[in-house]
């Protein structure tokens, strides 16, 4: 149940990230959970151990990783669509 907990969350994270930052994460549900893991990640690297844990994410930090996730994919992949 916890491995699902974390996945929910994951993509709640990932979702509110594509929200703030006004644009859909590629691959839609699984691509906001990597997101929002991906996210996690970068944020705890960057932030530590910030605000409330849930679903074993330190929850501002992972949320802001994965807006700077996000808007990064979302620079890259609209640099590439121009190209194409």
């Amino acid at each position: 149940m916890g491995f699902l907990w974390t996945l929910i969350i994951g993509g709640i994270i990932g979702w509110l990230a594509g929200m703030i930052v006004g644009r859909d994460v590629p691959g839609g549900i699984i691509g906001n959970i990597i997101a929002g893991f991906i996210g996690a990640w970068l944020g705890g690297l960057i932030f530590g151990e910030l605000g409330p844990v849930i679903g074993g994410f330190y929850f501002i930090p992972a949320l802001i990783g994965a807006v700077v996730l996000v808007f990064i994919l979302s620079l890259i992949l609209a640099g590439r669509r121009r190209r194409a």
